[in-house]
């Protein structure tokens, strides 16, 4: 029509068509961009996507949740929503799935807790090695993680624990995983000093039951307290002095090249000077706390190592029953607080320590508790799906 019609009858072409266009892009790797697209006049506005809010994980969860037949209720699903802090939409999916793998496994078609769990601590933390630690080297595992545990139950206020293991895996013995029970931006100095605790707990700890002998496994555990203590008191003004060490090493007041980074003579003095003795006084108050706090729940810590040692792996819904004395949704926790688990804990820590004076290996049996494990309820399901798919949930 613009082309023939218009111009046999002599009229000028009409003008084309405005459109408005919107052009959208997306990418995880925005730092592989060239400049020039990001130029004034191209792409005007960059929005970060982060990770869903605790709110978004639930409506998440219970969105797929509700494709299955499951026996979690509300509680659960926001059990589960906080110990997974940064789960997007397709880690909880996959969780959910493995979660229904588990079901079937069982014969059941009803997701459980239990279920979740098992797919949660496989997901995160990965088949566990198999390999079978000789008694004192399982003893002392457990009670270095149970100190942990029992430390950060105690002071931790914003965190909570996940899970406790002593199932080797590829770069660990065993380990206490904690998370964060809100979502929050600012940290502060007591938060700190609490994290420094847990962190000192397993030195601490080893040096408490094993009469002053430590291991080589408190030394990750030094280097995290160490990198803490030192921004505390070097960089965050949460120490004795005011003035940051960020800025002399700028600047290069302590004799460090700004430009390079490079750590000279006169900053190493510095370290080893006023910095480094600051920063060991207050290691040093922090492990003398941990010390006397771990002394003050004896008995807490070789209740967790017990149940450690047992399970191999444990929630972190259990260990605080455990502490508390009271029943958790796998381990009843009250079989741990009596007078008669006392004596056979004490005599079992001592029988172990005499072998590890003497490196033997003469067999320690672990003492046995009756009535520790709690069979899963199975609650009529919830969920409405009426056919259970091992394929992936849409």
């Amino acid at each position: 029509m613009n082309r023939v019609v218009r111009r046999a009858l002599g009229l000028k072409p009409s003008p084309p068509p405005k459109y408005r266009i919107l052009v959208m892009m997306a990418t995880n790797l925005p730092e592989a961009l060239d400049e020039a697209l990001l130029r004034p006049g191209r792409i005007d506005r960059v929005y970060k996507v982060g990770y869903p809010t605790k709110a978004g994980r639930v409506r998440t969860y219970q969105g797929y949740f509700s494709k299955v037949k499951h026996a979690l209720d509300a509680e659960h699903i926001d059990r589960l929503a906080t110990i997974t802090p940064y789960a997007t939409g397709a880690t909880i999916k996959d969780l959910v799935n493995e979660s229904l793998i588990n079901a079937i496994r069982d014969g059941r078609e009803v997701i459980t807790w239990g279920d979740v769990v098992k797919a949660k601590q496989l997901k995160e933390l990965g088949p566990p090695e198999d390999v079978e630690y000789i008694e004192r080297e399982r003893h002392a595992v457990a009670v270095h993680e149970a100190c942990h545990a029992v430390t950060a139950a105690r002071i931790h206020r914003d965190w909570a624990i996940d899970v406790a293991t002593i199932e080797k895996g590829g770069t660990y013995l065993g380990m206490v995983k904690p998370v964060k029970v809100e979502d929050t931006f600012t940290r502060w100095k007591s938060d700190f000093e609490s994290e420094v605790m847990v962190f000192l707990a397993s030195l601490a700890g080893e040096r408490m039951f094993f009469e002053g002998d430590t291991s080589s496994g408190v030394s990750g555990d030094l280097e995290h307290a160490t990198r803490i203590a030192t921004y505390m008191e070097g960089y965050w003004g949460m120490g004795s002095t005011v003035a940051s060490h960020g800025v002399t090493k700028e600047a290069g007041v302590s004799g460090g090249d700004p430009e390079k980074g490079r750590r000279s003579s006169k900053e190493n003095e510095i370290l080893k000077g006023g910095l480094g003795n600051r920063i060991e006084a207050n290691l040093t108050r922090l492990v003398e706390e941990t010390r006397k706090l771990l002394e003050a729940n004896r008995l807490q810590v070789l209740a967790v190592a017990h149940a450690l040692e047992k399970f191999k792996t444990i929630t972190g819904e259990d260990v605080l029953a455990i502490i508390e004395g009271r029943r958790g949704p796998f381990i009843d926790g009250s079989r741990y607080h009596t007078e008669e688990f006392r004596q056979m804990a004490e005599e079992y820590h001592r029988r172990i320590l005499d072998v590890h004076a003497g490196r033997s290996h003469d067999p320690i049996p672990l003492p046995v508790v009756a009535g520790l494990a709690i069979a899963e309820q199975q609650p009529e399901p919830v969920g409405h799906a009426t056919d259970v798919a091992l394929g992936p949930l849409s």
